[in-house]
């Protein structure tokens, strides 16, 4: 039941035909998980709090960056270094008390997906790589929860709803990912930042179109959108029932990054370890980021390489010592290992896995 507070907030709400007061009570008992509190994470959770749905689930571990306030609009400059979670409950809280939130500061995982995702009704992806969109997507599949599908990529947008009322999933789209580190996210190549706005509001619309069972659900399409040339376009999702018998039969992956070849050349140097490689000088450090790239690092041991000089990289990048390649989220540094180990025959080349974005000396 709605008390009068509600009535009053959801005034608009209810004098909708669509909605009504039948539709703001389905939206009230709802349960809504959104997976990331980034880009696409921010906007959906903003919009899905202001409907009143009932109760919202984030997931998330990271922390807020200065690069993120472009286009996370949920945060602020005092909010950086802050975990997103507590930043993000604590505004939409003051937005609209009458909303339940549970917060998850951690990472989605194959051991701690099942048992989340069955206490929600719906799953939101606002992630931004492969692995974690297999992993979300295959949980859906075993939990039988619709999957609430958004990407970008600098001016451009994606939208779907996978496996809803038995429809296509994410693998009838795309059974086979790519490896990782051949498509950048938005911190190698740039993203407008008004883009995951759009695309997360036509997200919140579906998870409210799914709840109040009104309108077209966009179930085995695929909706195109680029913002730079306002071309779009929707494509039939064709569904692949041997794709999903395969995952109830198999269940989660062990390895979801070994999937998408995250794990190729794995260097084995992560976040952890960089403090103890600095001044090391039985390592070589190449930094590959841009000048304006934070956080900047000095070290003794530590050599600047622009991509655009990339082939000079041969003549005096060194064989006889490990030499760690960084950038400021793995992926770029993963590619330039990749292109000296294939042109140059290089086997001493490693990469600082997830990069150095979240460095505090």
């Amino acid at each position: 039941m709605l008390t009068n507070q509600e009535k009053n907030r959801y005034d608009r709400h209810l004098k909708l035909s669509e909605v009504g007061t039948d539709g703001q009570e389905r939206l009230k008992s709802a349960k809504v998980l959104v997976v990331g509190a980034g880009g696409l994470g921010c906007p959906v959770l903003q919009y899905l709090t202001a409907a009143g749905v009932g109760t919202i689930g984030i997931i998330d571990d990271d922390i807020v960056s200065e690069s993120n306030l472009q286009r996370q609009i949920l945060f602020s400059t005092d909010d950086i270094g802050k975990p997103k979670v507590e930043v993000a409950v604590q505004k939409l809280k003051a937005q609209n008390p009458f909303v339940i939130f549970h917060k998850y500061q951690e990472r989605l995982t194959n051991k701690n997906v099942l048992a989340l995702f069955k206490e929600f009704d719906i799953i939101v992806d606002g992630t931004d790589n492969f692995s974690t969109r297999y992993l979300i997507n295959d949980a859906c599949v075993i939990t039988n929860k619709p999957l609430v599908y958004g990407s970008i990529y600098k001016f451009e947008g994606q939208i779907s709803v996978f496996n809803y009322r038995n429809g296509p999933t994410y693998r009838c789209l795309f059974p086979n990912p790519p490896k990782e580190n051949q498509l950048p996210n938005c911190s190698d190549i740039g993203v407008l930042g008004v883009l995951p706005g759009v695309v997360g509001t036509m997200q919140a619309t579906e998870v409210l179109k799914i709840i109040l069972e009104k309108g077209n659900v966009l179930s085995g399409q695929l909706r195109i959108m680029n913002l730079l040339d306002n071309s779009s376009l929707t494509l039939a999702i064709k569904k692949s029932q041997s794709e999903i018998d395969s995952v109830l039969e198999k269940g989660l992956l062990d390895n979801y990054e070994l999937f998408c070849g995250v794990d190729d050349n794995k260097s084995g140097y992560t976040l952890e370890d960089f403090s103890k490689l600095m001044n090391n000088l039985e390592f070589v450090l190449i930094d590959v980021r841009e000048e304006w790239e934070e956080p900047q690092i000095k070290a003794s041991n530590l050599i600047n390489l622009s991509l655009t000089d990339l082939k000079k990289g041969k003549d005096f990048i060194t064989k006889d010592r490990k030499v760690v390649v960084f950038c400021q989220t793995g992926n770029r540094s993963q590619q330039v290992v990749n292109y000296l180990q294939d042109n140059f025959g290089y086997k001493n080349l490693f990469n600082l896995e997830g990069g150095v974005e979240r460095y505090k000396a």
